[in-house]
């Protein structure tokens, strides 16, 4: 068959169905009884161009998806959220080149490719990373049931590596996953340039340096509606071209701390919850060595917008702030209620220093 057209939909799903055009396919030996070797190239949705090779038999023909294959697989330049390979609720985007195998015995499939994915987003909120990704997956996928365990992700940057495990179900309309994701000592210069895939904005300018990030999330729900769940570390780094020393200047205790045109971080943690909602960070933890040692908890809203109550430990004195504005441009002032509260408790005979004492260390005056 030369210069065909295949259009693919799902039954009773109301995505639009995707066009494979200038589909060629030659077979030769074929039977219904026994395996016959194929070839198969097409253009792809939205660009991009594919290439099995291999065999195929016998038909199945109750369900030709089920019949047994063995192929490889060349995509270019394939467009991750027209495609069809990937669940366009997923919301993730780019453009990539992927080389494999996929072999099935009817029941069960295996696939084993490696992608080199560019202009990569993963979140909607997102924007393309700026590098290339590389990517190995190993995935087996029951037929039957339309559910599959991932038994190899790994998702790497130059040296900066991400290990992606679990399981799927993609029997329904949005496909739902279970999966783990862990990386350990993963160089920041290598994954900078993924921050803004994963939808995490820094201020205009600036960029971490330096230093190492652990990551252990776990991803569940629906793809799009996902719930990750997990921890960030991160050591030895620095926020160039960032001054947290003048941002904290609008409260007095902070005004006097400077960090220079680059912000040196000894280390950073901090729990994390992110839904479609909010993302929330819990159990704050840096450590400043111009500043001191920072604390606290917040929210950043799907457009951005910070709301954090932070502690920050300065030369034994507790002071108070909140952080407002946007990830790109963050707001500090000082948190009057937190700190009346703190200095009430600090008053309680017994508990703590004079109050009086508490506060012309706080503004630097009797």
């Amino acid at each position: 068959m030369n210069d065909g057209r295949l259009t693919v939909s799902k039954t009773g799903s109301k995505d639009k169905p995707r066009v494979y055009d200038k589909v060629n396919i030659q077979v030769t030996n074929f039977s219904f009884t026994s395996s016959f070797p194929f070839q198969m190239s097409a253009q792809l949705p939205a660009g991009g161009s594919l290439k099995l090779d291999g065999k195929a038999g016998p038909i199945n023909a109750s369900d030709a998806a089920r019949t047994p294959l063995e192929a490889r697989i060349s995509v270019e330049k394939m467009n991750l959220a027209a495609s069809g390979f990937i669940d366009p609720a997923a919301g993730i985007s780019g453009i990539a080149d992927l080389n494999g195998t996929v072999n099935s015995n009817g029941h069960e499939a295996k696939t084993n490719v490696t992608v080199k994915a560019t202009n990569l987003q993963v979140v909607p909120k997102g924007s393309p990373a700026g590098r290339p990704v590389d990517v190995t997956l190993a995935v087996v996928h029951d037929l039957a049931t339309q559910k599959g365990n991932v038994t190899q992700g790994d998702v790497a940057m130059g040296k900066a590596i991400q290990h992606l495990t679990g399981s799927y179900d993609a029997h329904e309309d949005v496909t739902d996953v279970n999966l783990k994701l862990i990386g350990q000592n993963m160089p920041v210069d290598d994954l900078e340039a993924m921050l803004p895939a994963v939808g995490v904005i820094l201020p205009p300018k600036a960029s971490l340096q330096g230093g190492d990030i652990n990551v252990a999330m776990d991803i569940a729900g629906k793809v799009n509606k996902l719930i990750i769940t997990g921890s960030v570390k991160l050591e030895n780094s620095k926020m160039a071209n960032f001054d947290l020393g003048s941002k904290l200047s609008a409260v007095s205790a902070l005004a006097g701390k400077k960090t220079g045109n680059d912000t040196e971080i000894k280390n950073f943690s901090s729990d994390v919850r992110v839904t479609p909602e909010v993302t929330e960070a819990k159990n704050i933890n840096l450590n400043v060595p111009s500043v001191g040692v920072i604390t606290g908890d917040g929210t950043v809203s799907p457009t951005n917008e910070l709301a954090f109550k932070m502690l920050a430990d300065v030369d034994g004195l507790k002071v108070p702030f909140s952080v407002q504005g946007t990830t790109a441009d963050p707001k500090v002032s000082p948190d009057v209620k937190g700190l009346a509260t703190g200095l009430l408790k600090e008053a309680i005979p017994g508990k703590g220093q004079n109050p009086v004492k508490g506060l012309s260390g706080l503004f630097k005056k009797k």
